[in-house]
């Protein structure tokens, strides 16, 4: 599979790259975009690249991270403050929608974002128009609005966490960043890039994967996404001294799915099917050395069931020994 290039984003999948097509395809509009997905996944890397793509790029991109800011600094930050409009407001204050005014604001993780800011960016989304802390008059502005979420955005608003109204002004344009291990193919895509990218950076000789680095990477499930391949390369080039990474300089955090080699696997009176299940895949992955596409093949499911599989036994605990005998 060839490589497609989005900017600074790099896919092979045809599924993500539909997904970047229709960014494509409405960066020329003012519309405003919800991106949701998993952290890691890329989602500011998408808005920067509507942004660019869009009538705006000459102007500056401006982005606010909605659960970086302390909630009682956050409406000051947005919407900015007149000179004594509070007790330490000595000077006035510019926010960050007047700075994106004829740009684009991106206001990532917006399920952060208080309900008495959701009702004044409603406002500013719908008139156009902010109102500074202490101030007179509304301030007209011109701004695309681009929101990221790795929550569901819709459950927040049955619970009554969200605004449903601005749910539905936000999510004209909703683009789902899928996970890395909904991509697979995109993992030594990726890897082979961050090498290049990292060599550089890091003034090291280019160096390529060995098979078995090969493999350990392809066997992992990535919840940490891009951002966490990213890491494990970069330190795995900093660690290598010869021209190929070996599978023993790919470290992965809590890769280990632990079961006692060589051993039939028992089953006592009262196992659960699940458990059952569990031990299965456990002892089947311990006979391929932890490759998954030979492991979904001795199972017989796809390599995408397996992944889901392992990704829900990941969130009770993967150090767990599975009692084979």
């Amino acid at each position: 599979m060839n490589a497609v290039e989005f900017g600074a984003i790099l896919t092979v999948d045809q599924g993500f790259q539909r997904v970047l097509e229709t960014a494509t395809n409405v960066a020329l509009s003012k519309a405003t975009v919800m991106i949701t997905g998993e952290s890691g996944t890329g989602k500011e890397l998408v808005a920067r690249y509507i942004h660019d793509k869009s009538p705006r790029a000459s102007r500056k991109f401006v982005a606010i991270n909605c659960a970086a800011v302390p909630e009682g600094l956050l409406e000051s930050e947005l919407f900015g403050f007149e000179r004594g409009a509070f007790t330490g407001a000595m000077v006035q204050k510019i926010g960050k929608f007047e700075l994106a005014s004829q740009s684009t604001i991106l206001l990532d993780e917006i399920s952060e974002l208080p309900l008495a800011l959701q009702a004044k960016l409603l406002r500013v989304i719908q008139e156009e128009e902010v109102d500074r802390l202490g101030g007179r008059n509304p301030i007209k502005v011109n701004l695309r609005v681009i929101a990221t979420s790795n929550k569901d955005v819709r459950l927040l608003v049955k619970e009554g966490k969200f605004r449903e109204d601005l749910y539905y002004r936000l999510n004209v344009i909703p683009l789902h960043i899928p996970s890395l291990r909904e991509r697979p193919n995109d993992i030594l895509t990726l890897a082979e890039h961050f090498i290049k990218v990292s060599s550089i950076l890091n003034s090291k000789a280019a160096t390529v994967l060995s098979q078995g680095a090969r493999e350990k990477l392809s066997a992992w499930y990535w919840p940490g996404n891009v951002r966490e391949l990213e890491n494990v390369v970069e330190r795995a080039v900093l660690l290598t001294h010869g021209s190929e990474i070996q599978d023993s300089l790919i470290h992965i955090e809590n890769q280990s799915v632990v079961v006692i080699p060589n051993q039939p696997l028992a089953i006592e009176p009262g196992t659960t099917i699940a458990e059952m299940e569990k031990l299965l895949i456990f002892k089947t992955l311990d006979k391929t050395r932890q490759n998954r596409t030979q492991a979904a093949r001795l199972l017989g499911i796809s390599i995408r069931t397996l992944r889901n599989k392992l990704h829900e036994y990941s969130g009770t605990g993967r150090h767990e020994e599975a009692d084979c005998g």
